[in-house]
């Protein structure tokens, strides 16, 4: 029941009665607000909080999304949202990864790759990323 990388950011998420599809489980595009909410929360932890990110106009945009659902997350489970940065260029790119879990057998529900670019808030282009986020990408995919 360990994650796939040793020490993961892991938050933990209560499943939603808005979250449940007519499927009876957890639709596909929660899964998604949930990396999202995993992402951010470890950025804040590497103190690379959204505050920041606004301040210096920059931030780090998902290109490419890539999930493998394996197995349905059901109305009353908590699962374990957890990532580590897999790689980064330490100028534009940073890739993340992700796992799933549901906390109560610690059967993994997805796994993820998400590749994001650094870009210009004001512009919407790409742009080398500040010192402070390579700094911080750079160390945690060196883990």
């Amino acid at each position: 029941m360990q994650f796939d990388h040793p020490a993961p950011h892991v938050i933990e998420l209560a499943v939603q009665p808005a979250d449940i599809d007519a499927y009876e489980h957890v639709n596909n595009a929660v899964y998604l607000t949930w990396l999202d909410r995993a992402a951010w929360s470890h950025s804040a932890a590497l103190g690379i909080p959204l505050g920041q990110c606004v301040a210096l106009r920059r931030g780090m945009a998902a290109q490419r999304i890539e999930i493998e659902y394996l197995r349905a997350a059901l109305s009353g489970d908590v699962v374990q949202a957890a990532t580590w940065i897999a790689s980064t260029d330490g100028r534009l790119r940073a890739q993340r990864r992700f796992q799933v879990r549901r906390k109560t057998d610690g059967e993994t529900l997805a796994r993820a790759c998400i590749d994001y670019v650094c870009i210009n808030l004001d512009s919407g282009r790409a742009v080398r990323m500040p010192e402070s986020f390579a700094r911080a990408y750079l160390v945690t995919a060196r883990a």
